[in-house]
């Protein structure tokens, strides 16, 4: 085999070696140290083939399907990126989650949309206006952020985006059905923890417009055989960074307009 069609294969191919690491990690709860540079996604196309057997790994193993999404952005020109998101880590507002299976709790405050309909397969993208029509309702969203490594930031980014992108649990509040009447990158925001005061601010998403988001993973979702459908929950990213908590806290968000998400979560199950 030339070197051209190893680099072909692996680029296409998911690669089940880095699959089952991290799926050894969330089973055991053993965390990995390092991943062999053999075996580090040379690209955003190969972390997603990893996505894609662990996510059919977790759906078989009782995780349940696949209800969102998260998507961010590094700026509000550069290419998203994603991970699909199961049932078994998506909770409403008020969700009680002592004692925790999270190795980490990285506390993020998020605006997330669900929709209202289907976004299937079909020869043209989806534009702009079309995902507009199909957005049903704007929430506020609680992310904590998990790692089946040592710790989070320790790998090459592209491990960590095909390890779910980092993903613990996702926490949503009520929606609100007139999303178009907000402005996401100005909304204020306030967060409490322990009824104390941690961050007031407006806007802070470094992705930009939440739209762009949603646009392009309409289109990526088809890409990877998973089209967004009515129901489905798709969080755009942190708008105040990480918050890093090791003991049991009451947190709750609030954005100007929406109703407030909540929760309760215990300590690590690694402390």
């Amino acid at each position: 085999m030339t070197a051209s069609i190893q680099d072909t294969a692996r680029e296409t191919a998911p690669d089940e070696h880095l699959a089952s690491l991290l799926l050894d990690a969330r089973r055991t709860n053993k965390p990995l140290h390092t991943v062999p540079e053999t075996i580090v996604p040379i690209n955003p196309k190969a972390a997603y083939a990893v996505q894609d057997v662990v996510a059919r790994a977790l759906s078989a193993s009782g995780k349940g399907e696949i209800v969102g999404w998260k998507v961010g952005a590094a700026t509000p020109t550069a290419t998203p990126a994603c991970a699909p998101l199961h049932r078994a880590t998506v909770f409403e507002s008020g969700h009680d989650l002592s004692p925790s299976f999270c190795r980490f709790h990285g506390v993020e405050a998020e605006i997330a949309y669900s929709f209202a309909k289907d976004l299937p397969a079909r020869d043209t993208p989806w534009t702009v206006e079309e995902v507009a029509d199909a957005i049903g309702a704007i929430h506020a969203a609680i992310e904590l952020l998990d790692t089946r490594f040592v710790a989070p930031d320790t790998q090459h980014n592209l491990s960590h985006l095909a390890d779910q992108g980092s993903h613990g649990v996702l926490v949503v509040g009520r929606g609100v059905t007139e999303w178009r009447d907000f402005t996401p990158t100005t909304l204020p925001m306030t967060m409490l923890v322990n009824g104390e005061k941690r961050y007031d601010q407006k806007g802070g998403n470094k992705a930009g417009d939440p739209l762009r988001l949603l646009t392009w993973l309409a289109n990526h979702a088809i890409e990877r055989g998973r089209p967004l459908k009515a129901g489905d929950v798709v969080t755009t990213g942190s708008t105040m960074g990480t918050l890093f908590l090791e003991d049991p806290a009451e947190i709750c968000v609030a954005f100007e307009g929406l109703f407030p998400v909540e929760t309760r979560i215990g300590a690590p199950f690694r402390s």
